[in-house]
């Protein structure tokens, strides 16, 4: 294995910070030997899979790893499943608020996560950091872009691993949310390095 790509989305739906994009920004450029792409995505519907993909085509790397912030979300989810279809609660960056949209027309119903979900799972409650394997990656542009990794993967290159992963809001998010979970930065940093280390293993 030669490269990882990490993708981070920027903030959304009035928060100002992203953990996801600020735990794969303080990820190193090299673990074991294996360079780490980072990249960050629009929260856009249709604009953050055509900038992964022009990644993916440019890069060709050995996998893929997104990561979104799920507020609400006590541990870091490894997302199972990825499906056709784009349903917004709220409007992404653009103002777009699809209902009932199709991703790919004529695509598959849904696609499997080509990561070790289970070995990263073990690995995360090895390091201590709570962590679980998600069944949705809900219907907003988290999931649009791992449908669209995984699409692409299917077609052009079924031999790279594909996955998403929701992390937790940050400390800071939750001052006006006394009910929500949270994670500090710190353990979502260290979460990412145990998943990039267990798809490198």
């Amino acid at each position: 294995m030669e490269k990882i790509l990490i993708t981070a989305f920027d903030p959304f739906g009035g928060e100002t910070v992203n953990p996801a994009l600020m735990a794969v920004t303080a990820l190193p450029d090299e673990m074991n030997g294996v360079k780490i792409i980072k990249q960050k995505l629009p929260t856009v519907f249709g604009k953050s899979a055509d900038v992964l993909l022009s990644v993916l085509k440019g890069e060709c790397p050995d996998a893929v790893i997104c990561v979104g912030q799920a507020g609400g979300r006590a541990g870091i989810s490894i997302e199972r499943v990825a499906i056709n279809i784009d349903d917004a609660n709220i409007a992404d960056n653009d103002g777009n608020k699809p209902t009932d949209k199709i991703i790919v027309e004529n695509g598959l119903a849904a696609y499997f996560s080509t990561l070790p979900l289970k070995n990263i799972i073990q690995n995360l409650h090895k390091a201590e950091i709570p962590a679980s394997v998600s069944n949705t990656a809900g219907t907003f542009v988290c999931n649009h872009v791992m449908y669209a990794a995984l699409h692409y993967a299917a077609i052009n290159n079924p031999d790279m691993k594909v996955g998403f992963i929701h992390v937790p809001y940050l400390p800071v998010q939750t001052l006006t949310k006394s009910t929500a979970p949270s994670m500090s930065i710190e353990n979502i940093v260290e979460g990412l390095k145990v998943v990039i280390d267990s798809i490198i293993a």
